[in-house]
């Protein structure tokens, strides 16, 4: 009977193993960007035949994808050697890890501290975006300092767009992504302290109307036109649709 139930752990125990390293490799792909599966068997001491049977088996789930490497500079001879990457869904079930573990956090903070302390936190998240925006947004001219807000964003990996708002008059900032909507779902002050950079960095009376977060397709923001340019008028939103 012994005999048989090692039989039995021990397929078990392998297809356990094989799906740790699989995570292994999946993960170091995720924090080393694009790798070849030499760089990926050297950083983690696996065969060529181990690393090729585990980037198989990421390929057939989806988790990552294969493309041609970039070369640089003069191309030697032969064929580039392929890159992995992880594809869209691959990166969707880290962040998912990650949303749990953000959303635990500031659930124990807001049960220690106070919502105060998780609007601090909040603020103090996107300072450093406050930062690295400011010299570009101030270098602008005025009537370009959304789309040049937009375009960091989009830097930044929000997907982010202006153009000129169809109802209100004035422009509309969309960010088609966010890396936080799971985690900001349950605490807006996150959403609350990205709409208060953005009236700071543009100087002017911002209006969140629409989120990721709260179901929405996408984050609109309203951004009033300045009353400093000429023949133009700053009015509230909610007047123009009433």
């Amino acid at each position: 009977m012994r005999a048989g139930a090692t039989a039995t752990e021990e397929p078990s125990a392998a297809v356990d193993s094989h799906a740790g390293t699989r995570e292994r490799v999946a993960r170091a792909i995720l924090e080393n960007g694009p790798s070849t599966a030499v760089a990926l068997g050297e950083q983690l001491g696996l065969t060529p035949a181990a690393i090729r049977r585990h980037l198989d088996a990421l390929l057939a789930d989806g988790v990552i994808e294969a493309r041609e490497q970039r070369v640089y500079g003069q191309r030697g001879r032969g064929r580039p050697a392929k890159v992995f990457v992880l594809t869209d869904a691959g990166r969707d079930e880290f962040e998912q890890a990650y949303d749990d573990l953000a959303v635990g956090a500031l659930r124990f903070l807001a049960e220690t501290g106070g919502e105060s302390l998780v609007a601090e936190f909040a603020r103090h998240r996107v300072a450093d975006l406050e930062h690295r925006y400011r010299p570009l947004i101030e270098a602008a001219r005025p009537q370009d300092r959304t789309a040049v807000l937009a375009a960091a964003l989009t830097g930044d990996g929000y997907a982010a767009s202006a153009a000129e708002s169809p109802v209100t008059g004035g422009e509309q900032l969309c960010q088609h992504h966010c890396p936080v909507a799971h985690v900001a779902e349950q605490f807006p002050q996150l959403c609350e302290a990205e709409t208060e950079v953005f009236a700071r960095l543009l100087d002017t009376h911002v209006q969140r109307i629409a989120t990721i977060a709260h179901g929405d397709g996408v984050c609109t923001t309203h951004v009033p036109r300045s009353i400093d340019a000429p023949g133009q008028h700053t009015e509230d939103p909610a007047e123009r649709i009433s």
